[in-house]
Formats: C-alpha cells, structure tokens, sequence
C-alpha cells in the first residue's frame, strides 16, 4: 500500500479540454409540477413560485401557452428548483416518491405523449450529488476518491457514447427473441433525449436533496477531472454492491464484447493461486453454496454504514442468499413478469454461467412452454418481484408430486451484475488502509488514471 499518494500526479488526456455540461433526465409525466425557489428567467421573463406544466396536442402547457420545449435557466449559482413526485428506486423493494431540488438548468421536453423533465448542470457539481446519493458520509476519503473517479469515467463515457449515437454511429441490439429464446439486457444507450438518467439505472442522482458533506466535496476536489483510461478509451467503469466474491465480465451482463479493464478477478489479495472457473455448473455450485474470503464478504455494520443508505441497509444477507417460492408462486411470478404462461414449472436449468458464477441464460421448462431467457438482469426481473440480488445462484427442487416440484428454493450469492468496482469490497479495502488508486487498479486491471481536465 502507498504510504502517501495524495500528491501524486496523473498523465493528462484531452477527451475533455474543459468541464461538460451534463444533461440528468429526472422524471416523466403527463404533468410536472415543480417549484421556482429562486428567480429564473425563461425567454427573456423571469418566473418563481410554483408552477404546472402538461401535454397539450403535442406541445407543452404552461401558464395558458403553447410550448415545443422551456428552458428556465438559474440567475444566480445557488438559485434551485424542486422537483414533485421524483419516483426512486424504480422497481425495487424500497421505491418510492420523494420530492427532489436541484440546481443547474431545468428544461422541459417532448417525448412521445410525455414531458420529461431534465436537469442540466457541470459534471462535478452532479458528481456531488452522486457520491452523496450513492454513499454514506461515513464514508472513508479514499472509497469516496476512488468513486469519483469511476462515477465521473462512467459518465463521460456515456456522454462521448451518446455523441457518437447522436452522430449516425449504430448501437448494437439489446434484445433477441427466437420461438426458443428470450435474450435482453438493459443498457444507456436507451437514453437518447438525455445524457443519464438519476435513478439506479444509470447512477443515484438526488440533486441537493442529500446534503454533500465536507469529505465528499474534499473527495471531488482532489480528484477533479480525473478518469480511468484503457488505451484510446475511457473506461466504461461499472459498478454494483457486492460481487460475491468473484467480478463477473462485461459481455455476460450487456452486449458481446470484452473489455479487458472488466475482467474475471477475484475480491481478494492476489495468492497466485488459480481462479476457478465458475462458467462449470459443478465449480459455481460450490462456490456458491459456501462462504469464500473476500474483501466484501463483511458483517461489520461499520464498514457497510459507508455503502448502504437507510433504505438500503434494509437488507443484510448479501453476500449469501436464499430465496423460497411455491409452485404457484413462481408459476405466477413468471407470468407476470414476461407475459408468457409456462403452465407449472417443472425446472429451472441453468445453461450458460458467466465468471463470476452469475447465470446469463436459464432454461425455464414448464408443462406448456419451455423458454431460454437472459440476460442477467432478465433472469432478475423474472424470478423476483422486484430484483433479485443477483442472478448467480443455484436451484433446489423439493416436494415433487407427480414429476411437479411443489417447492423451490434459490441459493445465491452477491448484489447487482457484480462488474467493475465491489462497492462493500472497496469500503473494506479503504478500512484496510488501500489508497484509492490501489482500489481503482485492483477492480480495473490494466487500467490507468488520467486527467482529462483541469
């Protein structure tokens, strides 16, 4: 470990000569109703106080005019807005409506018979609000350096992805389906009117909803501009709670391509001992039914105090999970989820497992339909109410009656696609006394950091 780095310097890159603009789609409605706390001008006018704004025949309606599109620009850095039944957590166990402020530019857009409602604002003031909004204040100083730098990567990959999109560049599908097979997976390039969203689906962005406490700001001062590179591109850095002991790959959970800095590891200090390969049903079945040392195979309530907000501190079983549904439980689960009728479910077969042991393709087999389903997040949503912890997991059958298992039982491991950085993993790291480029480089083989701007 570095016995000081916080006057290490950092090779400079020129993706960005200048601090960007980043544009936050917040939320979407037939109406938006918000409130000016401050001053804003809007087509040379100047509005405060609360306001409405809804879809009229294809334009936006707001104080009895007809608009394609508003702006209403701050008249000083401090001047915020607030946002009215924000849903957070979509889809998850603890969603729910908050009303949100922000600074920065609100615009208002036309998609399809909605307006959307999106926040525009320099990248380091929105990484504020995303390290706050995705990790406690107790957080130590170098899991909140080493965030920055992932969270601001993250973004600015999207931004140059979007750009390239927005200038005729082809993205590939996201989804498949064969009389057979069910193939999708959930990425950004789904966001065409805006940059990124605010909720879990891209990054957790509450705007000045969460107060920024002093160590955050220290955090992103000391980092600003700095960005993990990998060759002539910047990391894609992803992210998520708990790897479960081993970092899955990117091609298992997206589209198939590999990114070398998003590489098969193990959470742990390196022994030189091989890893296993999990891809084999026998190796992830003992893996996964037992308890392997790992930075975030952790209890301390301490330590996961730094990750987990409130709501999130709701769950404790992580690292290792069980699940239990009925026959007529998960015969309705999966109707509802993909619309499909199974019939009774008869197995669940795993087919393909990426390197972390997660399953990227499951064979539902059921009296009336058999169907391959994937990707990851796929298997998520279709056997969970919500999410799934995770998709690495094995399956028990009991109480068969007439070749009909009347109980199933899911044993699994992690949180999340458990690619890129092991959020719980990198707090224990930073306990342990790693400096934050020793964290980014351990999550992000072959990576390097560079400033992109001053």
């Amino acid at each position: 470990m570095n016995a000081d780095n916080t006057q290490r310097s950092f090779p400079t890159s020129a993706f960005f000569t200048d601090e960007p603009t980043v544009s936050v789609g917040i939320m979407s409605g037939q109406s938006i109703r918000f409130s000016l706390n401050h001053v804003f001008s809007i087509d040379g006018l100047q509005a405060v106080g609360s306001q409405e704004a809804s879809f009229s025949e294809g334009n936006i309606l707001w104080n009895g005019q007809a608009y394609h599109e508003l702006v209403f620009q701050p008249q000083t850095p401090d001047s915020s807005f607030s946002l009215y039944g924000v849903t957070i957590g979509v889809n998850f166990h603890w969603q729910r409506q908050e009303t949100q402020t922000f600074r920065g530019c609100l615009r208002l857009i036309i998609d399809k018979e909605r307006i959307i409602a999106v926040n525009e604002l320099p990248v380091e003031d929105y990484l504020e609000s995303v390290i706050s909004s995705e990790m406690s204040a107790t957080s130590s100083l170098e899991l909140l350096k080493a965030h920055a730098v992932i969270s601001r990567s993250w973004l600015l990959a999207q931004m140059v992805k979007r750009s390239s999109a927005s200038g005729g560049e082809t993205l590939p599908p996201s989804f498949t389906q064969t009389e057979d097979s069910l193939i999708r997976w959930y990425d950004r390039e789904d966001h065409t009117l805006f940059d990124v969203c605010a909720d879990d689906h891209c990054q957790r962005y509450q705007g000045t909803t969460k107060e920024t406490s002093p160590q955050v700001a220290q955090a992103i001062a000391a980092t600003r501009g700095q960005i993990l590179i990998f060759g002539n591109e910047i990391c894609d850095a992803r992210f998520s709670k708990s790897c479960g002991g081993m970092v899955e790959e990117f091609q298992y959970c997206w589209e198939n391509i590999r990114k070398p800095y998003l590489a098969k590891l193990r959470d742990n200090i390196p022994d030189g001992q091989p890893l296993p390969d999990l891809t084999v049903e026998a190796n992830a079945e003992q893996w996964i039914r037992t308890s392997p040392e790992a930075f975030c195979n952790t209890t301390d309530r301490k330590i996961l105090s730094q990750v987990l907000n409130d709501y999130d501190q709701e769950t404790s079983d992580f690292y290792r999970w069980t699940v239990d549904y009925s026959q007529q439980e998960i015969t309705q689960l999966l109707r509802s989820r993909l619309g499909i009728d199974f019939g009774q479910v008869v197995d669940l077969i795993p087919v393909e497992r990426g390197t972390s042991g997660r399953l990227c393709r499951l064979k539902v087999v059921g009296t009336k339909k058999t169907l391959v389903i994937g990707k990851e997040l796929e298997i998520r949503r279709a056997l969970s109410r919500t999410h799934l912890y995770s998709s690495a997991f094995v399956i028990d059958k009991s109480n068969v009656v007439d070749g009909i298992p009347q109980h199933f039982r899911l044993t699994g491991a992690g949180w999340g696609h458990g690619v890129g950085l092991c959020q719980i993993g990198a707090a224990v790291m930073g306990e342990k006394g790693y400096h934050y480029d020793e964290i980014l480089l351990h999550y992000y083989p072959g990576a390097t950091i560079n400033k992109t701007y001053a």
